[in-house]
């Protein structure tokens, strides 16, 4: 006999679809029903289980329909906060997001505060209002802060990028409590209290959202001399498929993102230039070799530009590799 299967988009997601098509930019009831513009797949299917071992009822047809929504088209302009934009990734993915035509929110330690402002008037320069907010994303006040003047300025958040990190290449033998609790502190803790703090600000405005992570490649396989940065990353996947799961009902998408060896401030060092070029030191002490391939932080940008999308809704609890083909899922 031949089975039928239906397979409803959730109502949480037809309601973001709704938000992100009306004109107006309002968004719909989330429990609203699929819409007629959903556009239907339909497959052939014939089972091959006897007609006994299934009873018919109205849930059985001749065809299996999969309802999907219609294709999302671009809405108006957005609202990005970005940590860790001061310089290397942070910085790339502000002057990204800008281009794209988000407004940003630009955050990082207070001692950053002019690479800051520089960087607010690079991205008027592309036509994107910006604001920069200065503060430790270790502290729930100072992300909470973050998050209320971001919205009060630029008028609401619908990208929050969690991408504030630091590292410390040591053994293990040599990591001080002390060095273990600050690198899980900003890595970590700084990453769940952006997010928590995100997650509220987008459920309480009702349209969904995207929230990003700064993972690792050493998220996905410790990495010798890491030991405290690859702790501080396994723990950003973990609570990436959490808070996905706990949010897509919001249609709010989490997802990180995963970088092997990217060309930023962090990896420099004075004794490059011996030691084999850009962030070879780094690569020595890690014990990777020296022609392990590297990157521009532009990369990361274009990654994250797409995540942001509309068109990207599909993705989430995702910690996406981009190395080079250095790290395999």
């Amino acid at each position: 006999m031949q089975m039928f299967l239906d397979f409803l988009v959730p109502p949480r997601i037809n309601g973001y679809y709704s938000y992100l098509t009306k004109p107006d930019g309002s968004h719909a009831d989330p429990s609203a029903s699929p819409s007629a513009s959903s556009t239907a797949l339909s497959i052939l299917s014939d089972s091959p289980f006897p007609s006994t071992s299934i009873s018919p009822s109205s849930s059985f047809a001749s065809r299996t329909s999969l309802a999907m929504p219609a294709p999302v088209p671009s809405i108006p302009a957005r609202v990005a906060l970005v940590t860790g934009a001061a310089q290397g990734i942070g910085e790339a993915i502000a002057l990204r997001l800008a281009a794209d035509g988000l407004d940003v929110a630009l955050n990082d330690v207070p001692c950053k505060t002019e690479q800051l402002k520089d960087l607010v008037e690079r991205i008027k320069a592309l036509g994107a209002r910006a604001v920069a907010i200065p503060g430790d994303v270790t502290s729930e006040a100072d992300v909470a802060l973050m998050v209320k003047t971001a919205v009060e300025v630029l008028g609401g958040l619908d990208v929050m990028v969690a991408n504030a990190g630091i590292v410390a290449m040591k053994p293990l033998l040599d990591t001080s409590a002390e060095e273990y609790d600050r690198i899980m502190a900003v890595n970590a803790r700084g990453v769940m209290l952006c997010f928590k703090a995100a997650a509220a600000q987008m459920i309480k405005q009702g349209r969904g959202g995207r929230i990003v992570g700064a993972c690792s490649g050493s998220g996905k396989k410790g990495i010798s001399n890491m030991a405290a940065y690859s702790m501080s990353k396994f723990a950003v996947r973990g609570l990436t498929q959490a808070c996905a799961a706990e949010w897509i009902r919001h249609g709010i998408t989490v997802n990180s993102y995963a970088p092997g060896c990217i060309l930023t401030p962090m990896l420099m060092h004075p004794d490059d230039a011996k030691n084999g070029g850009p962030a070879s030191t780094a690569k020595l002490a890690t014990g990777m070799p020296l022609d392990i391939p590297d990157a521009e932080p532009s990369v990361v940008a274009g990654l994250v530009s797409y995540i942001a999308r509309p068109e990207a809704h599909f993705i989430t609890g995702q910690t996406i590799n981009i190395d080079g083909g250095l790290h395999f899922d």
